[in-house]
């Protein structure tokens, strides 16, 4: 019998030590308190099914559950991604903290922040994922942690005020449940999605809105329940698909597809193209008929689409013309100029809308962080602002320093 070599075998503990190694050298980890979380959770008995090696990668999810299609429905998220929400929450000890959506790892590294003197609830809408929680939780020996089986829409209200509400899955809107469900000054960390993107923000309270304290590109399964996302999603061709959630938007697939077969106009702004996550901000946010435009890497190598398109890109739509945000390489604003490609009858006046909204964004608002975001309840105004858009229970709206 041939002896198996075990000697790179690496043990959990040596795992999480270079996981918190590389989340402080990624800007994931940059507090003590949160690295001391970390180093501590077992995370890899948070995810029975997986090895320890894909539990400790920084970027790797874990699937919880599935639905009957085959997408997530529940995932572990990546630690990376909970180690920015959880500095972006800046808990102290002795708070109370909400979290709404379960998975059990982050809610023990919650209840490692608040403390003996604190306190954690977790809540989630589907009975096995929040029976699974509460069984890992159990295993670990975070028994003091609160399970709550229930809509994260109406929040937990027996447990309220919370200092804290940190929200694990997309949100499309916020209930006026999470707002009353804070103390006067708490904090909501919330990955908010807004026009087909999700960012994590941090919202602190004030009075009945909130104002953002910071936000960074995220990544979450979707709200399930009442909170679940009004999105409209149509396939122009195959490979080539338009995504809104906002209901003025037309979305005429058959007019829009034939302006893809037709003349293509091609403008450069002589703006600078860099800081792809807050110039897509801007756009997503002040288009004025917005969506995002995806297309397969068969359709981009056939030269029909930008490769900007692949992950997704702000779109400008009309009932039968397209625009969208490409770049090329100019050494003259630094790297790459950002630029338009349309399509339609109407593409002159969509370029020049979209090209303006490029040179602004570079010449007034290029650096990080320049966005200030706030949640107002109740109903849209007539006009709504620039830079606002209306959700079920609010708007969202931005301010460019």
């Amino acid at each position: 019998m041939t002896a198996i070599d075990d000697s790179t075998v690496r043990s959990p503990d040596a795992l999480r030590a270079d996981m918190v190694r590389a989340l402080r050298a990624e800007d994931g980890v940059r507090t003590e308190p949160v690295a001391a979380a970390f180093s501590t959770v077992p995370r890899h008995r948070f995810a029975p099914d997986a090895s320890p090696e894909v539990a400790y990668s920084l970027h790797s999810i874990v699937p919880v559950k599935k639905d009957e299609h085959g997408s997530d429905v529940s995932v572990m998220s990546t630690a990376h991604l909970q180690a920015v929400m959880l500095e972006q929450a800046d808990i102290e000890p002795g708070m109370h903290v909400l979290e709404i959506g379960s998975g059990g790892v982050n809610a023990a590294y919650l209840q490692e922040l608040v403390g003996t003197a604190g306190e954690v609830t977790t809540v989630d809408i589907d009975r096995d994922v929040l029976a699974r929680a509460r069984r890992c939780l159990d295993d670990v020996g975070y028994t003091q942690v609160k399970t709550v089986l229930a809509d994260g829409e109406h929040g937990v209200p027996e447990g309220a005020p919370y200092h804290r509400i940190i929200v694990t899955a997309a949100a499309w809107d916020i209930p006026p449940s999470w707002i009353s469900g804070l103390t006067e000054k708490g904090r909501i960390v919330v990955p908010l999605t807004v026009h087909g993107t999700t960012r994590s923000i941090a919202f602190d309270r004030d009075g009945n809105r909130l104002i953002s304290h910071s936000y960074r590109l995220a990544n979450f399964v979707p709200m399930q329940g009442e909170g679940a996302a009004d999105e409209r999603k149509v396939m122009l061709r195959e490979g080539v698909v338009l995504r809104t959630d906002d209901a003025r938007v037309p979305l005429a697939p058959q007019a829009l597809n034939a302006a893809l077969d037709g003349s293509r106009l091609e403008r450069w702004s002589g703006a600078a193209y860099d800081l792809p996550d807050e110039l897509d901000l801007f756009l997503t946010l002040n288009l004025s008929s917005p969506a995002r435009l995806h297309a397969a890497p068969g359709i981009v190598d056939s030269g029909l689409v930008e490769a900007s398109a692949l992950r997704g890109v702000p779109a400008l739509v009309g009932r039968d013309s397209i625009a969208y945000r490409t770049r090329r390489e100019n050494a003259g604003t630094g790297g790459f100029e950002s630029g338009v490609i349309a399509h339609g009858p109407q593409a002159e006046a969509l370029a020049d809308q979209y090209t303006d909204l490029l040179r602004r964004w570079a010449q007034n608002h290029r650096r990080r962080g320049a966005a200030t975001l706030r949640y107002l309840p109740g109903p849209a105004p007539t006009p709504l602002p620039e830079a606002a858009v209306p959700r079920r229970h609010g708007i969202v709206t931005a301010t460019w320093a």
